[in-house]
């Protein structure tokens, strides 16, 4: 069976799912949309209006592909639901209507992740929702929150498929639950099949980012890496027994190597012994890897523990007030005006006391990216350019106001040789605050609906 990755986060490139239906034979097509900020996006977006909150460029990439999809009996995954998957169905059943496709796909929905509207419940029966890194209780900013939505695993998603869904488009699952479901729809794992889920999650965890692990953004050897303007998005050819390969379509740009694929697996990785998702606990370290062939990889040996009887959840609340601004200084003595701007700012935001958590400065073309390690290999005064970013936090609209109003001046009154300040004065913005925690598995409860087009 041939899952093919299509979107790998909300922005992706457009053209990707297109090229995965109609490059070669694939099975299920899955398209990864939410990051944890996005969700706070989404639900601020269907505050303001009810029939939106879920990524709007999905119902037209679906629109492009739908005849195929029927024609070749391709199905899909695809977390685009974001906080409203109701209103992303039924957009895209409306687009499959227009095209003359009625009575021919079913759409699955799954919800239940979105636990806004109880939250203060699952507060009052004693769910504290302590935030991961630093133990504090939710109630301290719980009048602040914007999302809060608990990570479902496959489960959902694999009754949906039973159920004769030909898309199933759900809210916040986790990006290996869209891979790992078809697997067990397909082969009919038993939910304590552990080393074959571990194996499905892997899966999954390899191709979520699309073309990350086939040859974009890849650091091995990346001068090498052909035709990345054709880059081909991964493939996972998955079996029963749970070994599975990783490949890509014939005739496409960038590489599936053993090195490029490594690359992924340690993306967002802390304990490789404990990737805990909701469907198992996999064990990194017991992976194997093969080049196959060209452009193929095979996984092998992967071990996997019984699911933990926790969901994370992921909450987004509103925390105050941001804004970045930036100057470009020219050689000579680049860097040195740079920080003479920064010192200058710095004085007179402190002569205006004006409060912020924090005042943060980078010198691009210097140090921004490598910190005070720059410093032992760079030549400083040979730069012929230098970015001063100056980015200010503060509780209050007030202050950061100011701020962007303190930092245009010094085009005429600062340092010499001062350019790109395109764009003109910075904004303030506001910012959303991550406050990760865990709930129990059982007070969270998925739904599947089916929605006929």
């Amino acid at each position: 069976m041939r899952i093919a990755a299509g979107q790998g986060f909300w922005g992706d490139w457009l053209e990707a799912p297109y090229r995965q239906v109609t490059g070669g034979p694939i099975d299920y097509l899955m398209m990864d949309y939410l990051a944890e900020v996005t969700m706070s996006i989404l639900q601020k977006q269907k505050s303001r209006d009810p029939a939106s909150g879920y990524a709007k460029d999905f119902v037209p990439q679906m629109e492009r592909i739908l005849p195929l999809l029927v024609e070749r009996r391709v199905k899909v995954t695809a977390n685009a639901g974001g906080v409203n998957p109701r209103a992303c169905a039924q957009a895209v059943a409306a687009a499959a209507r227009q095209l003359g496709l009625g009575g021919k796909l079913r759409i699955g929905v799954v919800t239940g992740d979105d636990l806004l509207p109880r939250l203060d419940g699952l507060l009052a029966r004693g769910h504290d929702l302590k935030n991961l890194d630093t133990g504090r209780p939710l109630r301290e900013i719980r009048d602040r929150v914007l999302a809060a939505n608990a990570y479902l695993g496959a489960a959902p998603l694999v009754e949906a498929l039973r159920q004769g869904a030909d898309i199933v488009i759900t809210g916040r699952v986790t990006d290996t639950g869209l891979t790992l479901a078809p697997m067990v729809h397909a082969f009919g794992w038993r939910a304590d099949d552990w080393d074959k889920l571990a194996a499905g999650t892997v899966a999954g965890h390899t191709i979520e980012c699309g073309a990350q692990c086939s040859g974009g953004n890849c650091s091995v050897d990346w001068q090498r890496i052909p035709d990345l303007a054709n880059v081909g998005y991964p493939i996972v050819e998955a079996h029963a027994d749970g070994g599975f390969e990783i490949t890509k379509h014939p005739d496409t740009g960038g590489r599936i190597s053993v090195a490029g694929v490594t690359e992924q697996l340690v993306y967002e990785m802390g304990d490789p012994t404990t990737y805990i998702t909701p469907d198992c606990v996999a064990d990194f370290t017991t992976i194997r890897l093969t080049q196959a062939g060209k452009d193929r990889v095979r996984f092998a040996g992967i071990k996997g523990r019984p699911a933990t009887n926790k969901l994370k959840v992921s909450l987004a609340y509103f925390y105050g007030y941001k804004a970045v601004g930036t100057l470009v200084y020219a050689w000579p003595d680049a860097y040195r005006k740079a920080q003479a701007a920064d010192r200058v700012l710095r004085r007179r935001l402190h002569d205006l006391r004006l409060a912020f958590d924090a005042i943060h400065t980078e010198f691009v073309g210097a140090d921004a990216t490598h910190g005070s390690l720059a410093t032992r290999a760079t030549r400083f005064a040979e730069l012929p350019e230098v970015q001063l970013r100056v980015a200010v936090r503060s509780r209050e609209a007030g202050p950061v106001e100011r701020f962007t109003r303190e930092i245009a001046p010094l085009i005429l009154n600062g340092p010499p040789s001062v350019t790109g300040f395109a764009g003109g004065r910075p904004k303030p913005e506001e910012i959303v605050a991550y406050w990760p925690a865990l709930i129990d598995k059982d007070v969270v409860e998925p739904c599947v609906e089916l929605v006929d087009v």
